[in-house]
């Protein structure tokens, strides 16, 4: 397939880019505005491989999307662009309405206008792919069982708002247009290329630097963690193999209490590099709770792993062992965005 994909130059979107361009079975138009979190370099072979093409664009343009679908003809959509740190949600969530909301709605209508004039073949095969964030169902409580695709909607910030109305969007053009959609939530991702204001790579910069390691509240707060690479499997499966109307939730059964991701991070840490003023637990510092902070999120993911064929390859400890390999091992990356555009104090959780 031709994929159009949005945010390919993010931390999900560029590893389903590498994970589609390595298996060599689809091209990739890669749309992306290279906002403060997106990353050429993150694109690795892929961003110069012939099976792909980065066309710079906001998803809120509606002559660029047009022009896009135009000048590309694709086979499918991934939509993955989106504002999607709570925090900064929280501070500013007019970003938030104008990218999830309003940029998904001017693809929608961009593919629909597309879609017509499709014919045969290509307009059977035809997919718009959604990907969207278990953080739309709200919060659990400890006991409770975890999110399925049937679980009602019931958004608690900005930013979940935001992403809990492009979902009603994309179900609404095809209920109401016909359109060919596909959604999908997934829990919070972790892996190389991650920008890092994000929970994990915040966590593992400050205590390879002795900083303070800032945890919310008491710490208690549970994510179901997902790796990023196998989360970009299940996305291309998804495009490929996915039934129109279908949600499908993606997961790894990998729930951990943010303390206790904390003090796994110190501990591999300390393993790998010990510090010279001891163990790095020493640095964990209980700040402030954020406003409305969930309480817990976890996916079941079983109804998508019998329907895809896919299940998470890795588990949280070998994803978390790779995962601070890669960040002790692109150190000049994560260092240039710190000195240049990033404070380091935001706390995050892990979308995208």
């Amino acid at each position: 397939m031709k994929i159009l994909l949005t945010g390919g130059c993010g931390f999900i979107g560029s590893a389903v880019i590498r994970c589609a361009v390595a298996g060599g079975a689809h091209d990739i138009v890669n749309i992306d505005k290279l906002t403060y979190a997106a990353s050429e370099a993150a694109l690795e072979t892929a961003l110069h491989h012939p099976g792909h093409s980065l066309v710079r664009a906001d998803i809120t343009d509606a002559a660029a999307m047009r022009a896009a679908f135009a000048a590309h003809q694709p086979d499918a959509v991934m939509h993955l662009a989106a504002e999607s740190h709570v925090d900064r949600s929280i501070d500013g969530p007019a970003d938030f309405i104008h990218t999830n909301i309003t940029g998904t709605f001017v693809l929608l209508e961009a593919a629909r206008a597309y879609y017509a004039t499709l014919e045969g073949d290509k307009r059977a095969k035809f997919r718009f792919h959604h990907v969207s964030t278990d953080e739309v169902f709200g919060a659990l409580a400890d006991g409770d069982p975890p999110f399925n695709a049937q679980t009602p909607y019931d958004p608690r910030s900005p930013y979940s708002a935001s992403k809990a109305a492009s979902d009603h969007l994309v179900r609404a053009w095809g209920h109401t247009y016909g359109l060919p959609v596909i959604v999908s939530n997934t829990t919070n991702n972790y892996g190389p290329w991650q920008f890092p204001e994000k929970l994990i790579p915040l966590i593992l910069i400050n205590a390879l630097e002795e900083k303070p390691l800032p945890v919310y509240g008491d710490g208690r707060n549970t994510r179901d963690w997902l790796f990023v690479n196998d989360h970009a499997e299940a996305l291309l499966k998804i495009v490929e193999t996915g039934v129109p109307g279908a949600t499908y939730c993606i997961g790894a059964r990998q729930p951990r209490r943010n303390i206790e991701v904390v003090r796994a991070i110190c501990a591999l840490l300390d393993q790998k590099l010990p510090s010279p003023h001891g163990a790095r637990e020493r640095l964990i510092t209980y700040v402030r709770d954020r406003p409305g902070h969930d309480h817990r999120y976890e996916i079941d993911p079983g109804a998508a792993e019998t329907a895809l064929g896919w299940t998470a390859a890795h588990d949280f400890e070998r994803g978390l062992a790779a995962t601070i390999d890669w960040y002790l091992n692109h150190q000049a990356w994560w260092q240039e965005i710190r000195g240049k555009t990033y404070s380091g104090q935001r706390l995050g959780g892990a979308k995208k």
